[in-house]
C-alpha cells in the first residue's frame, strides 16, 4: 500500500493566506506533509478579509514555491466562487486556468483540488475529470479514518476542530497495523487563519507532536496518499 504500511496521514489547508507560513513551521518541525489549496486569480496581499477582529491576508506570490517546498500545491479555483451557481464553462474555466497557473508558477503536476466553500455537486465532479483532476475534497467529514472512495468528492476523516478529533487519532495510532483489513487514512483539514483567530496554535502544534514519527504510518500529501486509489 503506502511503502508497506497500512495506515496514512495527511494535511489540507486552504487558501494561501499569510497565516500558512506559521504552519509550514510547523509542519516541517514534525516532518509532516500538507497539500496547500490555493486561488491564484486572487493570489496577492491586497486580498484580505476579517474574522473576529482579526485582518487575514493572501500571500503575494512571490516567494511562494520556496515557502512551500516539500509540500503539495492544488486547485482551490480562480477566485473561490460557489461553484454550484455557475454554468459549466465558467466551472471549467475556473478550475482549469487555476491548475495552468498553479503548474507555471510552482513548475509541478498538479491534480488536486479542494471544493472552494466546500459546494459541489456530481455534475462538477465530471467537469474535473475532462481539467484532469484526479481528487477533490469536500468539507463533509467521515468523523473516523477509512479506505479512501469518491475520490473527486472526497470526504476528510475531520476538520482540525472538530470534537473528539483526539479520540479519532488516538484510536488511529493504537491500531496493530498488522491486523488491519483494509488500508486507512487520517485525513485532516482546515484554514491557518483559524489558529490566529481562536488563538489556539498549540493545539495544531499538539496534534503534530502526537502523530508524528510512527514507524507503522506513512505521512503524506494528499495526492501520496490517494494516488494509491487512482
Amino acid at each position: 500500500m503506502w511503502n508497506g504500511k497500512k495506515k496514512a496521514i495527511t494535511f489540507s489547508y486552504d487558501d494561501g493566506v499569510v497565516y500558512d507560513k506559521r504552519l509550514v513551521e510547523i509542519f516541517n518541525k514534525y516532518n509532516l506533509k500538507c497539500t496547500f489549496n490555493l486561488n491564484s486569480g486572487i493570489m496577492t496581499g491586497a486580498n484580505h478579509w476579517e474574522n473576529n477582529g482579526i485582518e487575514i491576508h493572501r500571500l503575494n506570490a512571490k516567494g511562494l514555491p520556496e515557502l512551500y517546498k516539500g509540500h503539495e500545491i492544488a486547485v482551490h479555483t480562480l477566485t473561490h466562487p460557489d461553484l454550484t451557481k455557475y454554468d459549466d464553462e465558467t466551472v471549467y474555466n475556473e478550475v482549469m486556468l487555476d491548475k495552468e497557473n498553479l503548474e507555471r508558477m510552482f513548475d509541478c503536476k498538479i491534480e488536486g483540488m479542494a471544493y472552494p466553500y466546500g459546494t459541489y455537486n456530481e455534475h462538477i465532479a465530471e467537469i474535473l475529470k475532462d481539467c484532469g483532476i484526479k481528487y477533490a475534497r469536500t468539507v463533509n467529514s467521515m468523523g473516523k479514518t477509512a479506505k479512501p472512495s469518491d475520490l473527486l468528492m472526497l470526504r476528510p476523516t475531520a476538520h482540525h476542530s472538530e470534537e473528539g478529533l483526539m479520540s479519532i487519532i488516538e484510536d488511529f495510532l493504537a491500531q496493530d497495523s498488522a491486523k488491519m483489513e483494509e488500508p486507512e487514512m487520517l485525513y485532516i483539514w482546515g484554514h491557518s487563519y483559524e489558529f490566529e483567530v481562536h488563538q489556539n496554535w498549540d493545539y495544531i502544534e499538539k496534534i503534530c507532536s502526537i502523530v508524528a514519527n510512527k514507524e507503522d504510518v506513512f505521512y503524506g500529501t494528499n495526492a501520496q496518499v490517494l494516488s494509491a486509489f487512482y
